[in-house]
């Protein structure tokens, strides 16, 4: 008897496919909120110690074709409007706010996509970081500075690179989505 209730338990256990996809989303926005508290993180964590070992334009050569340096960034990004009057401070900020608020209401309704779900954590944690900058300081630090021979790429920061990952990842994911 007592197989037989086993037998019929493991039967009524097993997951449905409503089940199993409800499993993946079952912790809803925690763990995507995670991600983007750790980007967050990381994030402040590396421009806090640029800011107290480097002054501002100092750069030292890590390899042959990176540096770490120490820019103020007013724009956005590549420093788009960048020598305007101050203004931009607040618009970009105002923008990266509703940009966080709309991917956590997109999280809340997506939470069981992981691949789309992890590029917006990751868009979030960028944009978090960055507003943060924008608040305390009137600008954004970055400090990565990558380059081949005089021609240097804009520099960049980590929650610079986090929104670059979560946009390859979000069109990886969109073009999987397509070619099912």
């Amino acid at each position: 008897m007592a197989t037989k209730k086993r037998s019929s338990a493991s039967a009524s256990t097993k997951p449905s496919p409503k089940a199993s996809s409800k499993s993946s989303s079952q912790y809803g926005l925690a763990p995507w909120l995670g991600i983007a508290a750790l980007v967050l993180l990381l994030d402040q964590l590396t421009k806090i110690t640029i800011v107290r070992l480097f002054s501002y334009g100092e750069s030292h050569p890590v390899t042959s074709f990176f540096n770490l340096v120490l820019i103020y960034n007013k724009g956005a990004a590549f420093s788009f409007l960048g020598t305007e009057s101050g203004w931009q401070r607040y618009l970009f900020t105002a923008i990266g706010i509703c940009a966080a608020l709309f991917i956590i209401f997109l999280l809340a309704r997506h939470a069981g996509q992981r691949m789309f779900c992890s590029a917006l954590a990751l868009i979030l944690g960028g944009a978090v970081g960055n507003v943060v900058d924008r608040i305390a300081y009137g600008h954004v630090i970055d400090f990565l500075d990558f380059h081949v021979r005089n021609w240097h790429w804009p520099a960049f920061n980590v929650a610079d690179s986090a929104i670059c990952v979560g946009a390859v990842l979000f069109v990886i994911d969109e073009l999987r989505r397509v070619n099912k």
